[in-house]
Protein backbone atom coordinates (compact mmCIF):
# COMPACT_ATOMS: atom_id res chain seq x y z
CA UNK A 1 0.00 0.00 0.00
CA UNK A 2 0.95 3.43 -1.09
CA UNK A 3 0.36 6.85 -0.61
CA UNK A 4 1.95 10.44 -1.88
CA UNK A 5 1.34 14.23 -2.32
CA UNK A 6 2.16 17.64 -3.29
CA UNK A 7 2.78 21.63 -5.02
CA UNK A 8 4.65 24.89 -6.65
CA UNK A 9 5.93 28.52 -5.68
CA UNK A 10 6.59 30.69 -8.36
CA UNK A 11 9.40 33.08 -7.17
CA UNK A 12 9.68 35.56 -10.11
CA UNK A 13 8.06 38.23 -8.34
CA UNK A 14 10.74 38.69 -5.69
CA UNK A 15 13.54 38.00 -7.89
CA UNK A 16 12.37 41.17 -9.62
CA UNK A 17 12.17 43.00 -6.22
CA UNK A 18 15.73 41.71 -5.58
CA UNK A 19 16.97 43.30 -8.44
CA UNK A 20 15.49 46.52 -7.84
CA UNK A 21 17.13 46.12 -4.62
CA UNK A 22 20.50 45.45 -6.35
CA UNK A 23 19.85 48.60 -8.45
CA UNK A 24 18.94 51.22 -5.52
CA UNK A 25 22.39 49.63 -3.61
CA UNK A 26 24.56 50.01 -6.48
CA UNK A 27 23.28 53.61 -6.82
CA UNK A 28 23.71 54.15 -2.61
CA UNK A 29 27.18 53.27 -3.12
CA UNK A 30 27.98 55.75 -6.09
CA UNK A 31 26.40 58.60 -4.00
CA UNK A 32 28.50 57.73 -1.63
CA UNK A 33 31.70 59.99 -1.96
CA UNK A 34 29.25 63.08 -1.62
CA UNK A 35 27.65 62.18 1.28
CA UNK A 36 29.08 62.23 5.39
CA UNK A 37 31.17 59.21 5.69
CA UNK A 38 29.11 57.97 9.04
CA UNK A 39 26.29 57.37 6.95
CA UNK A 40 27.28 54.71 4.96
CA UNK A 41 28.86 53.01 7.45
CA UNK A 42 25.19 53.01 9.04
CA UNK A 43 23.71 52.24 6.10
CA UNK A 44 26.05 49.00 5.79
CA UNK A 45 25.24 48.26 9.97
CA UNK A 46 21.62 48.14 8.98
CA UNK A 47 21.72 46.05 6.47
CA UNK A 48 23.54 43.66 8.28
CA UNK A 49 21.23 43.87 11.09
CA UNK A 50 18.39 43.06 8.86
CA UNK A 51 20.42 40.53 7.17
CA UNK A 52 21.35 38.62 10.36
CA UNK A 53 16.79 39.19 11.30
CA UNK A 54 15.89 37.71 8.33
CA UNK A 55 18.11 34.65 8.99
CA UNK A 56 16.99 34.39 12.04
CA UNK A 57 13.38 34.34 11.12
CA UNK A 58 14.52 31.54 8.49
CA UNK A 59 16.18 29.35 11.48
CA UNK A 60 12.80 29.78 13.46
CA UNK A 61 10.65 28.61 10.86
CA UNK A 62 12.34 25.35 10.28
CA UNK A 63 11.94 22.71 7.83
CA UNK A 64 7.91 21.71 7.92
CA UNK A 65 9.36 17.88 6.83
CA UNK A 66 6.95 16.53 3.70
CA UNK A 67 3.67 15.77 3.12
CA UNK A 68 3.86 12.10 4.14
CA UNK A 69 4.81 13.41 7.86
CA UNK A 70 1.05 15.61 8.00
CA UNK A 71 -0.80 13.35 10.03
CA UNK A 72 2.08 10.69 11.46
CA UNK A 73 1.92 12.07 15.03
CA UNK A 74 -1.84 11.19 15.55
CA UNK A 75 -1.25 8.21 13.72
CA UNK A 76 1.40 6.44 15.66
CA UNK A 77 -0.60 6.54 18.52
CA UNK A 78 -3.33 3.78 16.56
CA UNK A 79 -2.63 0.49 17.71
CA UNK A 80 -1.62 -1.71 14.77
CA UNK A 81 -3.69 -4.76 14.84
CA UNK A 82 -2.57 -8.65 13.65
CA UNK A 83 -4.74 -11.52 13.41
CA UNK A 84 -3.59 -15.22 14.83
CA UNK A 85 0.09 -16.17 16.00
CA UNK A 86 2.95 -14.42 14.99
CA UNK A 87 6.10 -15.38 15.93
CA UNK A 88 9.39 -12.91 14.78
CA UNK A 89 13.30 -13.19 15.21
CA UNK A 90 15.47 -10.62 14.76
CA UNK A 91 19.52 -10.77 14.48
CA UNK A 92 22.07 -8.83 13.78
CA UNK A 93 24.55 -10.29 11.44
CA UNK A 94 26.83 -6.97 11.83
CA UNK A 95 26.37 -3.13 12.28
CA UNK A 96 25.11 -2.63 9.21
CA UNK A 97 23.21 -6.03 8.50
CA UNK A 98 20.13 -7.13 10.15
CA UNK A 99 17.90 -10.45 9.04
CA UNK A 100 14.17 -11.24 10.16
CA UNK A 101 12.32 -14.58 10.53
CA UNK A 102 9.01 -14.20 10.35
CA UNK A 103 5.97 -16.50 10.63
CA UNK A 104 2.26 -16.03 11.05
CA UNK A 105 -0.54 -18.26 11.37
CA UNK A 106 -4.12 -17.02 10.94
CA UNK A 107 -7.08 -17.11 8.49
CA UNK A 108 -5.99 -14.51 6.24
CA UNK A 109 -3.80 -14.83 2.84
CA UNK A 110 -1.15 -13.40 5.43
CA UNK A 111 -0.40 -16.38 7.10
CA UNK A 112 2.91 -18.33 6.44
CA UNK A 113 6.74 -17.93 6.40
CA UNK A 114 9.09 -14.29 5.53
CA UNK A 115 12.56 -13.58 5.53
CA UNK A 116 13.44 -10.25 5.65
CA UNK A 117 16.83 -8.49 5.80
CA UNK A 118 17.81 -4.83 6.37
CA UNK A 119 20.80 -3.09 5.08
CA UNK A 120 22.21 0.57 6.89
CA UNK A 121 24.85 1.95 4.69
CA UNK A 122 27.94 4.10 5.68
CA UNK A 123 26.88 7.69 4.74
CA UNK A 124 26.28 9.00 8.29
CA UNK A 125 24.18 12.61 8.25
CA UNK A 126 23.31 12.89 11.81
CA UNK A 127 24.04 10.23 15.09
CA UNK A 128 20.88 8.44 14.40
CA UNK A 129 20.60 8.23 10.33
CA UNK A 130 23.04 6.27 8.10
CA UNK A 131 22.41 5.99 4.33
CA UNK A 132 21.90 4.01 2.10
CA UNK A 133 18.71 1.74 4.08
CA UNK A 134 17.71 -0.98 1.64
CA UNK A 135 14.83 -3.21 3.28
CA UNK A 136 12.72 -6.32 1.83
CA UNK A 137 11.57 -9.42 2.40
CA UNK A 138 10.15 -12.86 0.53
CA UNK A 139 8.02 -15.61 1.12
CA UNK A 140 8.75 -18.89 -0.23
CA UNK A 141 6.14 -18.44 -3.02
CA UNK A 142 8.84 -15.87 -4.39
CA UNK A 143 6.40 -12.36 -3.51
CA UNK A 144 8.76 -9.81 -2.73
CA UNK A 145 8.28 -6.62 -1.23
CA UNK A 146 11.07 -4.20 -1.26
CA UNK A 147 12.44 -0.52 -0.42
CA UNK A 148 15.38 1.90 -0.93
CA UNK A 149 15.87 4.77 1.00
CA UNK A 150 19.00 7.12 -0.42
CA UNK A 151 20.15 10.69 1.18
CA UNK A 152 21.32 11.53 -1.74
CA UNK A 153 22.64 15.36 -0.82
CA UNK A 154 21.83 16.72 2.81
CA UNK A 155 18.62 18.38 0.72
CA UNK A 156 18.10 15.72 -1.29
CA UNK A 157 16.26 12.71 -0.53
CA UNK A 158 15.17 9.38 -3.28
CA UNK A 159 12.94 6.52 -2.09
CA UNK A 160 11.63 3.43 -4.08
CA UNK A 161 9.50 0.58 -3.34
CA UNK A 162 8.43 -2.40 -5.23
CA UNK A 163 6.08 -4.81 -4.49
CA UNK A 164 6.16 -8.21 -6.70
CA UNK A 165 3.60 -11.03 -6.76
CA UNK A 166 3.20 -14.10 -8.84
CA UNK A 167 6.45 -13.40 -10.90
CA UNK A 168 4.86 -9.76 -11.80
CA UNK A 169 5.29 -6.54 -10.25
CA UNK A 170 2.25 -5.19 -9.19
CA UNK A 171 3.34 -2.03 -7.79
CA UNK A 172 6.34 0.36 -8.31
CA UNK A 173 7.00 3.79 -6.89
CA UNK A 174 9.91 6.37 -6.86
CA UNK A 175 9.77 9.77 -4.70
CA UNK A 176 12.01 12.38 -4.13
CA UNK A 177 11.97 14.74 -1.53
CA UNK A 178 13.95 17.91 -1.84
CA UNK A 179 13.76 20.21 1.37
CA UNK A 180 15.01 23.64 1.62
CA UNK A 181 15.59 26.14 4.88
CA UNK A 182 11.07 26.48 5.24
CA UNK A 183 10.16 24.29 2.52
CA UNK A 184 9.49 21.07 1.41
CA UNK A 185 8.84 19.96 -2.40
CA UNK A 186 8.29 16.18 -3.20
CA UNK A 187 7.67 14.47 -6.45
CA UNK A 188 6.28 10.61 -6.45
CA UNK A 189 6.15 8.79 -9.69
CA UNK A 190 3.96 5.91 -9.43
CA UNK A 191 3.23 2.27 -11.85
CA UNK A 192 4.33 3.68 -14.92
CA UNK A 193 3.78 1.70 -17.66
CA UNK A 194 5.18 2.87 -21.45
CA UNK A 195 2.99 -0.22 -22.76
CA UNK A 196 -0.32 0.05 -21.68
CA UNK A 197 0.36 4.34 -21.25
CA UNK A 198 -0.64 4.43 -17.60
CA UNK A 199 0.58 5.85 -13.99
CA UNK A 200 0.28 8.19 -11.55
CA UNK A 201 1.92 11.47 -10.91
CA UNK A 202 1.77 13.30 -7.53
CA UNK A 203 3.30 16.79 -6.63
CA UNK A 204 3.21 18.60 -3.02
CA UNK A 205 4.48 21.59 -1.87
CA UNK A 206 4.46 22.20 2.28
CA UNK A 207 5.63 25.76 3.10
CA UNK A 208 6.57 26.80 7.04
CA UNK A 209 4.81 30.10 7.04
CA UNK A 210 5.76 30.13 10.88
CA UNK A 211 7.26 28.50 12.96
CA UNK A 212 3.83 26.96 14.14
CA UNK A 213 1.74 27.34 10.60
CA UNK A 214 2.93 25.18 7.60
CA UNK A 215 0.53 25.63 4.21
CA UNK A 216 0.97 23.15 1.40
CA UNK A 217 -1.04 21.74 -1.55
CA UNK A 218 -0.88 18.44 -3.60
CA UNK A 219 -1.61 17.84 -7.31
CA UNK A 220 -2.49 14.55 -8.03
CA UNK A 221 -2.80 13.23 -11.34
CA UNK A 222 -3.52 9.57 -12.97
CA UNK A 223 -3.47 8.87 -16.80
CA UNK A 224 -4.63 5.31 -18.90
CA UNK A 225 -7.48 3.98 -20.50
CA UNK A 226 -9.29 2.74 -17.45
CA UNK A 227 -9.24 6.37 -16.30
CA UNK A 228 -12.63 7.80 -17.47
CA UNK A 229 -11.76 10.25 -20.52
CA UNK A 230 -8.31 9.08 -20.54
CA UNK A 231 -6.61 11.30 -17.65
CA UNK A 232 -7.52 12.85 -13.88
CA UNK A 233 -6.46 15.78 -11.96
CA UNK A 234 -7.01 16.31 -8.34
CA UNK A 235 -5.81 19.33 -6.35
CA UNK A 236 -6.09 19.48 -2.41
CA UNK A 237 -5.00 22.24 0.42
CA UNK A 238 -3.35 21.44 3.68
CA UNK A 239 -2.12 22.85 7.02
CA UNK A 240 -0.25 22.01 9.92
CA UNK A 241 -0.54 24.20 13.44
CA UNK A 242 1.57 23.51 16.55
CA UNK A 243 1.13 24.53 19.59
CA UNK A 244 3.14 23.44 22.17
CA UNK A 245 2.12 19.64 22.92
CA UNK A 246 -0.90 19.97 20.54
CA UNK A 247 -0.79 19.55 16.65
CA UNK A 248 -3.75 20.33 14.53
CA UNK A 249 -3.40 18.91 10.82
CA UNK A 250 -5.73 18.54 7.98
CA UNK A 251 -6.56 18.02 4.29
CA UNK A 252 -9.59 19.41 1.81
CA UNK A 253 -10.31 18.29 -1.16
CA UNK A 254 -13.12 17.59 -4.15
CA UNK A 255 -12.95 13.88 -2.50
CA UNK A 256 -13.23 14.60 0.96
CA UNK A 257 -11.67 16.30 4.16
CA UNK A 258 -9.31 14.76 6.71
CA UNK A 259 -8.67 16.14 10.25
CA UNK A 260 -6.07 14.98 12.96
CA UNK A 261 -5.97 16.21 15.89
CA UNK A 262 -3.13 15.10 18.22
CA UNK A 263 -1.68 16.08 22.25
CA UNK A 264 0.61 15.05 24.44
CA UNK A 265 -0.99 15.06 27.93
CA UNK A 266 1.84 13.75 29.84
CA UNK A 267 4.73 11.36 29.45
CA UNK A 268 2.39 8.59 29.90
CA UNK A 269 -0.31 9.87 28.04
CA UNK A 270 -1.01 10.54 23.93
CA UNK A 271 -4.06 10.43 22.46
CA UNK A 272 -4.93 11.30 19.50
CA UNK A 273 -8.38 12.35 17.05
CA UNK A 274 -8.77 11.42 13.76
CA UNK A 275 -12.10 12.40 11.22
CA UNK A 276 -12.06 11.45 7.76
CA UNK A 277 -14.47 11.79 5.13
CA UNK A 278 -15.47 10.96 1.09
CA UNK A 279 -17.97 13.12 -0.09
CA UNK A 280 -18.53 10.53 -3.47
CA UNK A 281 -19.59 7.99 -0.66
CA UNK A 282 -21.27 10.32 1.62
CA UNK A 283 -19.31 8.38 3.97
CA UNK A 284 -17.54 9.90 7.16
CA UNK A 285 -15.18 7.82 10.17
CA UNK A 286 -14.21 9.36 13.15
CA UNK A 287 -11.61 7.50 15.35
CA UNK A 288 -10.29 8.18 18.68
CA UNK A 289 -6.67 6.57 19.71
CA UNK A 290 -4.43 6.92 22.75
CA UNK A 291 -1.13 5.59 23.46
CA UNK A 292 -0.07 4.95 27.46
CA UNK A 293 3.89 4.30 27.78
CA UNK A 294 4.90 2.34 31.32
CA UNK A 295 8.38 2.82 31.00
CA UNK A 296 8.77 0.93 34.70
CA UNK A 297 6.69 -1.83 33.58
CA UNK A 298 8.38 -1.74 30.35
CA UNK A 299 4.50 -2.23 28.89
CA UNK A 300 3.30 0.25 25.65
CA UNK A 301 -0.71 -0.07 25.30
CA UNK A 302 -2.44 1.58 22.01
CA UNK A 303 -6.05 1.27 21.86
CA UNK A 304 -8.89 3.00 19.32
CA UNK A 305 -12.38 3.49 18.94
CA UNK A 306 -14.58 4.62 15.93
CA UNK A 307 -17.54 5.55 14.97
CA UNK A 308 -18.46 1.99 13.25
CA UNK A 309 -18.07 0.75 16.47
CA UNK A 310 -14.71 -0.92 15.77
CA UNK A 311 -12.66 -1.16 19.14
CA UNK A 312 -8.96 -2.33 19.61
CA UNK A 313 -5.94 -2.37 20.90
CA UNK A 314 -2.86 -3.66 21.04
CA UNK A 315 -0.63 -4.20 23.88
CA UNK A 316 3.47 -4.61 24.10
CA UNK A 317 5.70 -6.47 27.03
CA UNK A 318 9.43 -6.57 27.23
CA UNK A 319 10.39 -9.88 29.20
CA UNK A 320 13.32 -8.57 30.95
CA UNK A 321 16.14 -9.38 31.48
CA UNK A 322 15.43 -11.44 28.35
CA UNK A 323 15.39 -9.55 24.87
CA UNK A 324 11.86 -10.79 24.77
CA UNK A 325 8.92 -8.73 23.47
CA UNK A 326 5.03 -10.01 24.05
CA UNK A 327 2.35 -8.58 22.03
CA UNK A 328 -0.64 -9.10 22.30
CA UNK A 329 -3.74 -7.58 20.05
CA UNK A 330 -7.67 -7.64 19.86
CA UNK A 331 -10.02 -5.92 17.62
CA UNK A 332 -14.06 -5.98 18.51
CA UNK A 333 -16.60 -5.12 16.42
CA UNK A 334 -20.06 -5.00 18.49
CA UNK A 335 -22.53 -4.76 15.59
CA UNK A 336 -21.23 -6.98 13.16
CA UNK A 337 -20.41 -9.76 15.95
CA UNK A 338 -16.42 -10.11 15.06
CA UNK A 339 -13.63 -10.29 17.19
CA UNK A 340 -10.05 -11.19 16.67
CA UNK A 341 -7.40 -12.20 19.01
CA UNK A 342 -3.53 -11.96 17.86
CA UNK A 343 -0.61 -12.78 20.28
CA UNK A 344 2.68 -12.34 18.74
CA UNK A 345 6.79 -12.81 20.37
CA UNK A 346 9.64 -10.96 19.19
CA UNK A 347 13.19 -12.16 20.15
CA UNK A 348 15.73 -9.89 19.54
CA UNK A 349 15.58 -6.07 18.16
Amino acid sequence: MFCWIKTKLDNSKFSCKMGNVSASAKSLQNSAATTPSGLPELSKDLEASSDTNKSQNDEDRGNPGTMEELHKKCKDVMPTNFEGAKFMIQKGISYHFQVTHTLNLCTSNSSGYRFGAIYVGTKQLSPSELYPVILGDIDPSGNVNANIIHQVTPKLRCKFASQIQNSKVTAAQLTTDYKGNDYTASLTVANPNVINESGVLVGHYLQAVSKNLALGAELAYQYGPAVPGGQMAIVSAAARYVNGLATWSGTAGVSGLHLCYYRKSSEQLQFGVEVDTNFRVQEAVGTLGYQIDLPKADVVFRGMIDTNWNVAAVMEKKLQPLNFTLALSGILNHTKNQFKLGVGLIIGG
